[in-house]
Order: structure tokens, then C-alpha cells, then sequence
């Protein structure tokens, strides 16, 4: 049975609490998120002014390991696009239908990001054993030029994302979509290379498929991720028997159940679950207690604690 005035107790204080950590933590997201804009808004620069040469270029030249470059670049900057409005987007506040706010947003546009990655990476595969067996003509000069120029601006935007990569899941999938370009834009070169003092065409489709599948690798790593987010699984690095086990050795606890962990965005762990108390405890000292605690061992800062004097139904319904 659920403790009635504890219960309301707990609400109370958790809603002045969370006035408090929305204002800072709002604030800190705030500047994040308009760090990343600015970030986000010159890599999109770079990239797209970028993309339009390398695309002639390919055509021009003939060279497949240049339009499958530009195939990846033109990712870039649909990705960075996107980013740049689930940042907005990400901005707005909660309201009566997304009480959450809209950061999951963000985690959308991760995920739309690396479905289109799978699907030009595939597309490059098919087409890179095709040329292998048809070959064509590859003007090796002019795929040198691009593809130099191409690693210069991956490295430039590399650089401009490094400094968000760690912090939103979005800016980490632009990043690793324009490293892998970085890796691509070497591949072409040392391709063009190799065509050029040896006229061994066939070069050009083995580095376009080599592209293909060193981007397959990381494109699953950002799905596996933002997939995980959207089915509200627990942040990696935190175990959730490692919190279960904390809050079952907090004193006053006789037991917890229907626990659970998630993300809302890709920084922002919430914790939820029912407590039993132990005879005599006080739920509201407990409760604080297992706030602190969570906080200081785990970094989960959102945490809502519901006591009880006796397991309510959901214990026996989730074996959690």
C-alpha cells in the first residue's frame, strides 16, 4: 500500500527540486545546444559547398571512388542539416502533449542519419562490384585534386564537431559520418595514386567497396545507440542492477520493484521506481537519501521515488 502523505510530501519536493535543476540544467542546455548550432552550421558550410565539387567531379573524371566520397558527403550534409533543426527543435519547452519536451527529436535525426549512411554504403557495394568486372576509364589527375581538397574540408569540420561529439548524440553521428569521409577522401587519394603510376583502373571500385565497408561498421554503432534511446533502454555505463542494488542497501528500504532507467536525450538519465520501507523508517528521509546517492554514484540527477509500506500491484505484474 502506497503511503498517502508520503506520497504527497514526495511530490512536493520533488517539484521544488526540479524547478531548481531545471533552471541550471536548462540554462547549461541552452548554451550547449546553441555551441553546437554554431558548430553544426559551419561544418554544414564547409560540407555543402564542398559536395557540389566533388559530385562534378566524379562525373567528370569518371571516378566512382569520388562519387561514392560524394555520395557519403552529401550525407554530411543531409545529416548536419538535420541536426541543425532537431537542435531547434530540441530547444522548445515541454507542454501539455510532450511533457518531456522535444530532445527525443534529436535522437529521431541520429537515427533517420543512419539508416541513409546503411542505404548509400550498400549502394556503393553493389556498384563497386559491378565496376570491377566493367571497368571504366578513370582520369586519375583530377581525382587526386578533389579528393585532396575533400580531406582538407573533412578535416576542417572535424575539427569545428570534436568539441560536441562527446555531448550530443546528433553532432557525434555528423562527426563520425565526416570522419569516415576523412577516411574515404585518403582511400581516393591513395587510389588516384595508384592509377596514376600504374593505370589499374580497376583501383577505383575496390576503394569505393574498401569506403563502403569501413563506414558500415560505425553506421551500426550510431543506430545500436539512438535505437536504444528510443526504446527508452538504460544509458550505457550505467548498470541497472548496480542501481538496483543501491537503493535496495539504502536504509529504510526493505525493498524496490518496478524500476526503471532511461534517456530522454542523449545526456539525460531518469530513474523511477517504488520503494518498501522498512518498519519505522522515514519515507522522506529515505527518499533523500537514495536521491543523494544515485546522484553521487551514478550521475542520474532525475529521479522520482514513490514509497510504500507494502508492494503495490505492480510488483507482482513486473518483475522488475
Amino acid at each position: 500500500m502506497t503511503t498517502g502523505q508520503t506520497h504527497t510530501d514526495h511530490d512536493h519536493d520533488h517539484a521544488a527540486g526540479d524547478e531548481g535543476h531545471a533552471a541550471g540544467g536548462g540554462h547549461a542546455h541552452s548554451h550547449t545546444a546553441n555551441a553546437n548550432g554554431r558548430q553544426l552550421t559551419i561544418a554544414l558550410a564547409l560540407t555543402s559547398t564542398f559536395l557540389i565539387a566533388e559530385v562534378v567531379g566524379g562525373l567528370v573524371f569518371g571516378s566512382l571512388a569520388l562519387l561514392s566520397d560524394a555520395a557519403h558527403m552529401f550525407t554530411d550534409t543531409a545529416a548536419l542539416a538535420i541536426a541543425l533543426v532537431a537542435i531547434k527543435v530540441g530547444q522548445r519547452k515541454a507542454d501539455e502533449r510532450r511533457t518531456f519536451g522535444y530532445r527525443r527529436f534529436e535522437i529521431l535525426a541520429a537515427a533517420f542519419n543512419a539508416v541513409l549512411l546503411f542505404g548509400v554504403a550498400i549502394y556503393v557495394l553493389i556498384e563497386g562490384a559491378r565496376r570491377i568486372f566493367e571497368p571504366a576509364p578513370v582520369q586519375s589527375t583530377g581525382m587526386l585534386i578533389v579528393a585532396g581538397l575533400g580531406l582538407a574540408v573533412n578535416l576542417i569540420s572535424m575539427r569545428v564537431l570534436a568539441g560536441g561529439k562527446d555531448k550530443s548524440l546528433n553532432v557525434k553521428g555528423a562527426y563520425l559520418e565526416v570522419w569516415a569521409d576523412m577516411v574515404g577522401s585518403i582511400g581516393v587519394i591513395g587510389g588516384a595514386l595508384a592509377i596514376k603510376f600504374t593505370g589499374w583502373t580497376w583501383v577505383d571500385p575496390v576503394v569505393a567497396i574498401a569506403i563502403g565497408f569501413w563506414v558500415l561498421p560505425r553506421t551500426w554503432v550510431l543506430l545500436r545507440d539512438s535505437t536504444n534511446i528510443l526504446l527508452e533502454g538504460a544509458p550505457s555505463g550505467i548498470a541497472l542492477a548496480g542501481i538496483r542494488k543501491t537503493i535496495s542497501e539504502t536504509p529504510g528500504v526493505a525493498g524496490v520493484h518496478d524500476l526503471h532507467l532511461w534517456v530522454s536525450g542523449a545526456d539525460q538519465p531518469s530513474c523511477t521506481a517504488h520503494v518498501v520501507l522498512a518498519e519505522g523508517a522515514v519515507p522522506e528521509g529515505v527518499r533523500n537519501q537514495i536521491v543523494a546517492r544515485l546522484k553521487a554514484d551514478f550521475d542520474v540527477h532525475h529521479v522520482t521515488i514513490q514509497t510504500e509500506t507494502a508492494p503495490c500491484d505492480a510488483a507482482a505484474d513486473l518483475h522488475l
